[in-house]
């Protein structure tokens, strides 16, 4: 499992400028929540349904957009952008080729598989033909990641496409937001593989305060058309965003979903009540997890179950909670 995000959300909470998103949501620095749209109360008449253990975690559908879109999006320093406008075309086309099931076997392949970040990259180029037609470019491009596994392959991909293409490319594991943000403002790294709705929220944050209400939304056309004038006030260009999203989610054992009909949220609050719901020990406090879960789905818990990140999905597995949370893109999750 990876614990990535318990390190990058320990870190973004001493953050002023990251302070207020933490303080609304329940992931980390890639997993936003949304503004929740608050329904009636619990759903009265479900029968309670006890945990079913299994060894096989699906994801039941956010379909009433209780979190933020956060998906995968080139972030691209501006002036690099102008000088090679040709940078910005070659990130769109690893977009274009994401998703969210691959993102998912990306993670898988490096986390579970125990594959490098660099030789997956190169597979995922290949398999999806991304290797740039002209091979002009020219120059030495450094290519930017977060501290953790998926966004390592990411910036991987990136720095395979653009090296493709002829340019002399570097790939480079910085460390968190606060520290890349900068390098990548400044020039120092000409791109960086962001999440739409983490950074718009980071960015609306550091220009119009740490009290800034979240531009954030579940629809990543929206989240996307307030991202990209903070990204230029902040002299970056965002590229294309993809349909690969690493966001909080909630899963259950596909026999648990089997047992009850269930796939999406809705589903479950008209099905089941008295659930057990594992999460990280702040879940019960943040209005992106179980509050948010009972105001706009109406869920009706029992219990609440305390883990660290990465032990969630395999309490669900054993059977010791129903639903918990876990990421979107977790390797985990990928098909056996």
């Amino acid at each position: 499992m990876r614990v990535r995000h318990l390190t990058a959300k320990t870190l973004l909470a001493t953050s002023l400028l990251a302070s207020s998103l933490l303080l609304a949501g329940c992931g980390e620095a890639g997993s936003g929540g949304g503004e929740a749209e608050p329904t009636s109360s619990g759903t009265s008449g479900a029968a309670d349904c006890a945990p079913v253990a299994g060894d096989k975690l699906v994801v039941l559908k956010d379909d009433k957009g209780l979190q933020n879109s956060d998906n995968i999006i080139p972030a691209v320093n501006k002036a690099a952008a102008d000088k090679n406008p040709e940078i910005v075309d070659l990130l769109n086309s690893v977009s274009a080729a994401l998703d969210t099931d691959k993102l998912i076997q990306l993670n898988k392949a490096v986390d579970i598989d125990r594959k490098t970040s660099t030789e997956v990259a190169a597979e995922f180029v290949t398999t999806n033909k991304l290797e740039a037609t002209d091979k002009s470019g020219s120059g030495k491009l450094v290519v930017g990641a977060a501290n953790f596994s998926e966004n390592v392959t990411l910036a991987e991909i990136y720095g395979a496409v653009l090296k493709s293409a002829g340019f002399d490319v570097e790939v480079r594991t910085i460390g968190n937001r606060e520290t890349y943000l900068p390098a990548l403002e400044k020039g120092d790294l000409v791109a960086v593989p962001e999440y739409a709705a983490t950074l718009a929220d980071f960015l609306n944050a550091k220009i119009n305060g740490a009290d800034a209400k979240s531009v954030a939304s579940d629809d990543i056309a929206t989240t996307v058309a307030a991202l990209t004038p903070l990204a230029e006030q902040s002299k970056l260009v965002m590229g294309d965003a993809s349909a690969a999203q690493d966001q909080n989610a909630f899963a259950v054992t596909q026999e648990f979903a089997d047992a009850h009909k269930v796939t999406t949220l809705t589903e479950l609050a008209a099905a089941c009540g008295g659930l057990t719901l594992a999460g990280p020990a702040e879940c019960p406090d943040r209005p992106f997890c179980q509050p948010g879960l009972e105001d706009t789905y109406g869920l009706v818990f029992s219990d609440f179950k305390s883990y660290d990140f990465g032990l969630i999905g395999a309490a669900v597995r054993k059977g010791e909670a129903a639903i918990g949370l876990v990421l979107s893109s977790d390797g985990s999750l990928a098909a056996s």
